[in-house]
Order: structure tokens, then sequence, then C-alpha cells
């Protein structure tokens, strides 16, 4: 897209944020309430992905997950403006956050582990951001460091509710058996998730558990070479207790850990 683009008449795009399986965020300038927001703008429906009515599909889908993320309304979940279809592309329009999210704060600290008053100060503002969502009746099913941002005055943000949902329903998630196994990344995948079973508030737990593993220890709980090996990991293994791998972890937080990931 070219940077002067103009989305609905209204969102002119400035900067390429972001790139992912599912499109593209950029940072914009609402023109109509002269204010900075962030796009996300999903890759269009190819003809490799199936036959004409896949798009309606993707329409009708866009519209009832962007409904349900605008709806949410919680300190630690990010604020959805607006939502549409301009010259074929579906948007998401969402306030412009100044952070990094998890898996940019652990490369600013050179793949090394979060201080533990860092994970504990995320976990709890996370733990109280699904407990909000899970009332709700609504699983994000795709927690990963990615989607969770610090902000830089603290506050900690889970973003991208639906956008997996999404790309599940039109068939961008990976085909790993030749057949469309339950969206998600491998490394924090709960086992249900795998196996492709119905999943509840329980599967967001576990993921939850992933990337804590992950922010205490430096590495996911089965961090293996290849996506089916890691799948294959979380299906059939128990994984190493954090401190196994950083003994100054207190108790407590391991404890946490291990039972989110039980």
């Amino acid at each position: 897209m070219a940077e002067t683009r103009l989305i609905q008449g209204r969102y002119r795009l400035l900067d390429l944020i972001g790139r992912g399986g599912m499109g593209e965020v950029w940072r914009a300038r609402d023109e109509s309430l002269d204010r900075h927001v962030a796009v996300k703008c999903l890759k269009p429906i190819g003809p490799q992905q199936g036959h004409a009515s896949i798009g309606q599909v993707l329409r009708e889908r866009f519209k009832r997950e962007a409904r349900v993320a605008a709806s949410l309304q919680h300190r630690g979940i990010t604020v959805v403006h607006d939502f549409g279809e301009d010259d074929g592309v579906l948007y998401l329009v969402m306030e412009l956050l100044d952070g990094r999210n998890l898996s940019q704060l652990m490369e600013d600290n050179s793949q090394l582990p979060l201080t533990v008053p860092d994970i504990v100060e995320i976990t709890e503002q996370v733990a109280h951001a699904l407990a909000y969502t899970h009332d709700q009746g609504i699983i994000h099913r795709d927690l990963k460091p990615a989607n969770i941002m610090r902000l830089t005055d603290g506050t900690v943000k889970i973003c991208d509710f639906g956008i997996a949902r999404l790309g599940h329903d039109v068939g961008f998630t990976a085909k790993l058996t030749g057949t469309n196994i339950a969206m998600g990344t491998p490394h924090y995948m709960s086992p249900e998730q795998i196996g492709g079973e119905p999943i509840d508030f329980r599967s967001d737990l576990y993921s939850l558990g992933c990337v804590l593993y992950e922010i205490a220890t430096g590495a996911p709980p089965f961090d293996h070479g290849d996506a089916w090996a890691v799948l294959l990991g979380h299906r059939d293994t128990t994984p190493q207790p954090p401190r196994t791998h950083r003994p100054e972890l207190p108790d407590f937080l391991e404890r946490i850990v291990l039972d989110l990931l039980a």
C-alpha cells in the first residue's frame, strides 16, 4: 500500500509498524477526529484460498468478531474504534499504543528473561484482563508474547481478540496433518487446540502459562526444532519446572506457571 492511502476517506496510512500472517498494521491519522490510530489491514482472500463464497464468510465473521472486540471495555484490552471494508481490504481501527510487546521486550533484553517484579506485574495485569473477557464469555484463542503489549506508563494490554478465529475460518491456519487443526501459535497452543477439541477459557490460561514460562526462563516450555515436535511436547510431555532453568525464581511464581500448564 502507498503511504498516502486513505482508508474509507478518513484514515490516512502513514507508517507500516507491523506485518504478520493475517496482514499489516499501520500508524495512521484519523482525519475526521485529528488523532493518530493503528489500522490493521487484513490480507485479501486470494483465489487459491477457496471459491468466491469464502470471501463472504470472512466478511461476516470479521463483522461479528470486530463487534465483539469493540464491545470489550477494560484498561488491559486494546480499544477498537472502528472497522469496515475499503476497496476489498478489511480493516480494524484501534488505539495506537506507545510501548513494546513482550517479544520485543525479550529482544531488547538479548532474549534474557525479564526481572521477577516485571513478571509479577505483567502476570497480574494480564490475569485481570483475561478474567474480564472470560466473564463476558469471550476466549482470545491466540495468546502469545506478540499479542501482549507493555506501554511506557507500565500498563499491560492484550491485543488481537478475534483475529486468530478469523484466520482459522478462512483457512489461514497451517495444515499440519492435512486437516485444519485449531488456530494458534505452536509454542503457546493448548493440548485441546492441538487435538482440534472444543476449547474454553482454560485454553487461554494454558497459553498464558506458556507466555509466563518464556519471560521467566528465556524460552517457551517446549522449544523444539520444528512445529510438530513442539505440538507433541504440549500434548504428551510435562514441562520442566521453570526453576530448572532459573533457580532464583521464587517458588510461588513457579507454582503459578506450572498450575497454568497443568
